[in-house]
């Protein structure tokens, strides 16, 4: 099948006239390539998957799951069947993800900014497509407490290669909450994929703890993706004003928000917590200082790349580029910064079935591009 939806996808160059699509040229250290738009019209993009027959579903921030045909046309028609979301903030229809094993159970995952006593928190569902409407729709996931705020939803997930669920959650903007066992904010939550708590999760008999909780002390993760070596957790996320980190998930660990952190307050320019390290913490294994507000990550393993096979890649709000990383296991051994300042806010990073780079832009007239070799 995915054989077929790469074909689908390479043949289309060919099969559309040449004015049908935006294209653009560019050179990177390794690789000269050419940006294609597929769509545009989309009204804040946040999440990409692709389905087996060569369509793809984006998520709408305000609240729109959509479908693209293979050839980049965007179906007027939303996907029904969504429970209330809050468009609130930096909240609404967020992350979009197909069970690994999506052709024999047909598993859609979608996160949200649900609203509920007290405002509203980070939500994962599952559904079933069919036609135009989710059916079967099952609520697997809400945060607790909720809070007013419009802030740090997170809301990326991965799952990994036991077909456990990995939900990024941020802290709601209210940092203390981080650090606290008894609250889901600012932490990754790991599950089955029908909700149920693993029994061998951190936290489960520890007292006051809620069993969901992987990890504590992440400040806002908007990336998440699972390295195709080891299989283990990487995520990044948002520092205050300077301090976006890059970290490995390991089961039980803190990695420091509020106490360390590279960043400082905004505005004021004044520390934030203890420093940068404390025992017990966990460091983080890239930082940029400014901040890039990274969105959106991806490991390339494909074939029309091969000078990027084994790098990472990081989508930049605030530096509006895709950064392309160099690693040697866990440590980063050199970046470049692509498209800066080109192309926009760049929301979701994915790496199709086809071995294309796949990209989201933020706006109310968001783009979903394709990075092409040239």
């Amino acid at each position: 099948m995915r054989s077929v939806f790469a074909c689908v996808l390479l043949c289309l160059a060919f099969v559309l006239p040449a004015n049908a699509r935006e294209v653009q040229t560019f050179q990177s250290q390794r690789h000269d390539f050419r940006v294609v738009t597929l769509t545009a019209g989309l009204d804040h993009p946040w999440g990409l998957a692709f389905l087996p027959d060569g369509r793809m579903l984006v998520t709408e921030r305000p609240g729109r799951l959509r479908i693209v045909g293979p050839d980049g046309t965007l179906d007027p028609i939303a996907v029904s069947g969504l429970p209330p979301i809050a468009a609130v903030g930096q909240g609404g229809l967020l992350d979009v993800a197909l069970h690994p094993d999506y052709r024999r159970n047909g598993w859609i995952y979608l996160s949200y900014a649900g609203p509920g006593p007290g405002g509203q928190g980070t939500e994962v569902l599952r559904a079933r497509l069919e036609g135009h409407a989710l059916r079967d729709v099952q609520v697997l996931f809400r945060m607790q407490p909720n809070t007013s705020t419009g802030f740090h939803f997170g809301s990326r997930f991965v799952f990994d290669r036991d077909h456990f669920l990995y939900i990024t959650l941020g802290d709601r903007g209210e940092m203390q909450r981080a650090q606290r066992l008894d609250d889901h904010a600012g932490a990754v939550i790991r599950l089955h994929d029908d909700g149920r708590v693993p029994v061998d999760n951190p936290f489960v008999n520890r007292a006051g703890a809620l069993p969901e909780k992987y990890t504590l002390g992440n400040r806002n993760m908007q990336g998440a993706a699972l390295h195709p070596d080891t299989g283990l957790l990487w995520t990044h996320e948002h520092g205050p004003q300077g301090g976006d980190e890059i970290n490995v998930m390991r089961a039980g660990a803190n990695y420091g928000w509020p106490v360390i952190t590279f960043g400082v307050n905004y505005g004021t320019g004044t520390r934030i917590g203890e420093g940068t390290h404390k025992p017990g913490m966990a460091q983080p294994l890239w930082v940029w200082v400014p901040s890039i507000a990274p969105s959106g990550m991806a490991f390339y393993g494909g074939d029309r790349f091969p000078g990027w096979r084994g790098n990472l890649f990081v989508g930049a709000l605030r530096g509006e580029m895709l950064v392309r990383l160099e690693l040697d296991g866990e440590r980063v051994l050199r970046e470049e910064r692509l498209l800066e300042g080109k192309l926009g806010r760049i929301r979701d990073v994915r790496v199709g079935p086809d071995g294309l780079v796949y990209l989201l832009t933020d706006s109310d007239n968001g783009r979903l591009l394709r990075l092409e070799p040239k």
